[in-house]
């Protein structure tokens, strides 16, 4: 059986659709909330297939507030060079961005939230995840810091007309900005009038949910099967204790 590691860094941001979606697809995971459960040790990830992890309010640096991050960091580095399949979404995505040598910075730019249409790149159409999309989609957005900057070994699979790093491939490691795990559920717990002073307005939000809400799962569902069918194909791999033809290279 396929097994994931799923990291929540925030409370409230936690898996989502994700859980549905790998529990129709008999994947086991492990889930290990930052800050309250213990993480695995970066060796202990030969026992699994698999890593996600999640968004929060914290700088990918950021130690003194999320000490947990320092482990996470590590993990993430571990699936790096090992070629482990990991998918990072928003924060999560901003600590592998920051591993590799990308540039993440608080406060940043325009502040996205809710559904945001996203951009595939040229690239995405050859990527073995992100060709699972459309050319243009939508995805919730939490954020108000953001990657700037990436390095050349990185491939941009996806843009929004606000954040230009939505979504970037290095090796077996996939990041994103937006949340494919989140829904209209999650805005309906948003605070009013904090969003009101970041310039948006809670129940054109919602509004927007409802038109977008259905095509966005759909796309969402689709960009989880293609990155579960690569951790699969992957596992077998190892499992079998044999070197993938075409992984030369990829290791960093």
């Amino acid at each position: 059986m396929t097994r994931l590691l799923v990291i929540v860094n925030d409370i409230e941001s936690q898996p989502g659709q994700l859980t549905r979606w790998m529990i129709s697809e008999n994947v086991e995971f492990d889930l290990r909330i930052g800050g309250v459960s213990a993480l695995p040790a970066p060796e202990a990830l030969d026992d699994y297939d698999g890593l996600i992890m999640l968004g929060g309010g914290y700088m990918p640096d950021e130690t003194d507030r999320a000490p947990w991050l320092s482990t996470e960091a590590e993990l993430s580095k571990r699936a790096l060079a090992t070629d482990m399949p990991q998918f990072g979404i928003c924060l999560g995505g901003q600590l592998i961005a920051h591993i590799i040598g990308g540039d993440v910075r608080a406060q940043t730019g325009e502040p996205e939230k809710g559904y945001t249409w996203i951009d595939t790149t040229a690239e995405a159409a050859a990527d073995p995840v992100f060709s699972a999309l459309p050319q243009r989609t939508s995805f919730v957005e939490s954020h108000v810091d953001r990657i700037v900057a990436l390095p050349p070994e990185a491939t941009l699979l996806a843009s929004s007309q606000a954040c230009e790093f939505q979504a970037f491939r290095v090796g077996n490691a996939w990041g994103t900005q937006f949340h494919p795990e989140s829904t209209r559920e999650n805005i309906l717990r948003w605070d009013a009038d904090k969003l009101q002073n970041l310039g948006f307005n809670k129940e054109t939000l919602l509004k927007e949910a409802a038109e977008r809400g259905p095509d966005s799962e759909r796309d969402a569902k689709a960009l989880f099967t293609a990155f579960l069918a690569v951790v699969r194909d992957t596992g077998m791999w190892k499992h079998r204790d044999v070197k993938k033809p075409g992984c030369e290279g990829t290791r960093m």
